[in-house]
């Protein structure tokens, strides 16, 4: 089974199914004498484990990792890291019934029609716990992109039809991790809690858009062509379980405005060149620009829901199922976590392929 690797000059491996022993993570390519900080790591795989608030599931994972390589006396060796998360709340006998069954909008039909095997169990590889392998990915990473001064965050901008109208700059982010939804708008935020506790009653489940910011962005990141900045962005968002949309800077309300309008002047602030206006989203032709990047993510409501629906099985007969088990309502608050981590393994990956780029012969 390939494409279990991500990045290139700094990659993450990940391993592991949601109802097996162990998720883990191999980390190469990263920078040697790297102080590791133990507690950035524990506290973004706390706002990403499942349980940690009335309106996420019920399972209950602390989520505690085991470092296994790579890291001595507080520092990394510039080797393979090997982290493992071992699972501890595992109730498979929730899955008995599903065995031969394919669940709607979830990849059972597609992995078995693939691989001709696969684990029922919670949705094995495919679950969306496979993605605790990438937050502790994307924690070395941060670690990296801290040293440089660059900031990644992420808050919930839309729960179903419920929006925060204001640009970023506008609000106060550090608000976001003080509400179970981690949407900086307090009062939006207790409207989406109430409509996912709703749904949450209802057996059924919402979707909603995470919005994202990077400040501090070096000027130069991205090759051009294929490994685009902005394209490695939205490869990593689209690799995460129900995402549907990835949006740049302006992005699709774009084709309403005219070039005249669109296009980001440039201009000279505090001694040095940046742009007026930032519809580019902090990328021009795949490179960044200094400017803040932006960009929104579109997450689909949660595929397992308590309601009754009709599928068929793996002899092709016409089934009703019921799926038991503890499932979100709505994934997106837990999901912001994730989508820092994709997006700090995209910028320390093309921060080391920029400095090999600009590397100077030994003399």
């Amino acid at each position: 089974m390939t494409g279990n690797t991500f990045g290139k000059a700094f990659s993450i491996t990940t391993f592991g199914e949601s109802h097996g022993g162990a998720l883990g993570v191999v980390i190469d390519g990263c920078v040697p004498n790297l102080e590791v900080d133990f507690g950035l790591i524990q506290r973004d795989l706390a706002r990403r484990k499942p349980g940690q608030s009335a309106i996420s599931t019920d399972r209950k994972e602390e989520d505690e990792f085991e470092i296994l390589s790579g890291v001595f006396e507080g520092k990394t060796l510039g080797t393979p890291i090997a982290i493992i998360v071992r699972n501890k709340d595992q109730k498979s006998k929730d899955y008995d019934t599903l065995k031969d069954v394919f669940r709607p909008s979830h990849a059972d039909f597609t992995y078995q029609e693939k691989y001709g095997i696969r684990d029922h169990r919670g949705g094995g590889r495919q679950s969306a716990r496979e993605t605790v392998s990438r937050v502790i990915g994307g924690s070395f990473a941060k670690m990296i992109l801290n040293q440089l001064g660059v900031s990644i965050q992420a808050y919930v901008s839309q729960v179903h039809t419920i929006k925060v109208e204001k640009p970023y700059s506008e609000l106060d982010l550090v608000q976001t991790e003080k509400n179970m939804v981690r949407c900086p708008d307090l009062e939006i935020a207790k409207a989406m809690e109430i409509a996912i506790e709703k749904a949450k009653l209802e057996g059924d489940s919402l979707g909603g858009i995470i919005s994202c910011v990077i400040k501090n962005v070096p000027i130069g990141l991205g090759e051009p062509v294929f490994d685009k900045i902005n394209a490695d962005l939205g490869k990593a968002m689209l690799s995460i379980n129900a995402v549907k949309g990835f949006e740049l800077g302006s992005g699709f309300a774009s084709v309403e405005k005219k070039g005249s309008e669109l296009n980001d002047s440039f201009s000279i602030k505090n001694g040095e060149i940046g742009t007026q206006s930032n519809n580019s989203g902090g990328i021009q032709g795949g490179i960044t620009n200094g400017e803040d990047i932006f960009f929104k993510i579109a997450f689909k409501p949660v595929a397992s829901i308590l309601k009754e629906q009709e599928s068929v099985n793996l002899s092709k007969e016409k089934v009703t199922i019921e799926i038991r088990g503890r499932h979100d309502a709505c994934v997106v608050p837990r999901a912001v976590p994730i989508v820092e981590a994709m997006a700090a393994l995209v910028l320390v990956d093309h921060y080391l392929r920029h400095a090999a780029v600009k590397f100077q012969p030994f003399p």
